[in-house]
């Protein structure tokens, strides 16, 4: 992967589930159990229904939280707290990763569709406490979920992220869309690619990518 390509790049923005630490791990899991628990619940619906709704949601939306503040009225912030109160145990640090994310020069960030803090968690969980800049969640973007652009352009404004100077990392195709379009370098970081005309790179290894741009 040539160096040139990423030669302009002064703010590495990174997703955090499935592209910080690899799908094996099935941390999504657990989330998506409790988001069919809560919906049960906030809505009063049988299992097959709220797992259907969380499939509409996800689809129309970007994410289950969204279709139901918009269809519902639904307050994020109990739901980010619940559906984040899961086991990190199956988590484990990696020395690799964390290596070639502090060698990027430049501003490095972590932007997810879940919580800032649940994003801590992780990334304590990966050992990678401490090296990012800055680590925003969904309420960050006013609970306005990627694949949105303005969520997007409204975290990027609240940190001063040039796009056309920036790249992102990204496990959901859906969500490279937007930084594309507002100029950014775009990767896919999954075990298959998932070939769009709004994907620059794809890779099945986070950190040997990150290393073959610097070495």
């Amino acid at each position: 992967m040539p160096r040139e390509a990423f030669s302009h790049v002064e703010a590495w923005v990174f997703d955090l589930d499935n592209t910080l630490y690899p799908p094996s791990v099935r941390l999504f899991d657990q989330i998506e159990v409790r988001m069919t628990a809560y919906v049960m619940d906030a809505l009063g619906v049988p299992r097959e229904e709220a797992d259907r709704l969380r499939s509409h949601y996800w689809k129309l939306y970007g994410t289950t939280l969204a279709g139901l503040m918009h269809e519902h009225g639904l307050d994020p912030d109990p739901y980010l707290i619940d559906v984040h109160d899961i086991s990190f145990d199956a988590l484990t640090p990696d020395p690799s990763l964390r290596n070639a994310i502090s060698a990027l020069p430049g501003r490095r960030i972590v932007y997810t569709n879940g919580s800032a803090p649940y994003a801590e968690r992780v990334l304590a969980g990966r050992g990678l406490s401490g090296l990012f800049d800055a680590v925003y969640g969904v309420e960050h973007a006013g609970y306005r979920p990627k694949p949105e652009r303005v969520a997007f352009e409204t975290v990027f404004a609240r940190d001063g992220v040039a796009p056309e100077r920036a790249a992102m990392f990204e496990d959901d195709v859906r969500n490279l869309a937007a930084p594309h379009e507002m100029g950014m370098r775009t990767v896919h970081v999954a075990p298959a690619p998932e070939p769009a005309p709004f994907i620059h790179h794809h890779t099945d290894d986070l950190s040997d990518f990150l290393k073959s741009l610097l070495s």
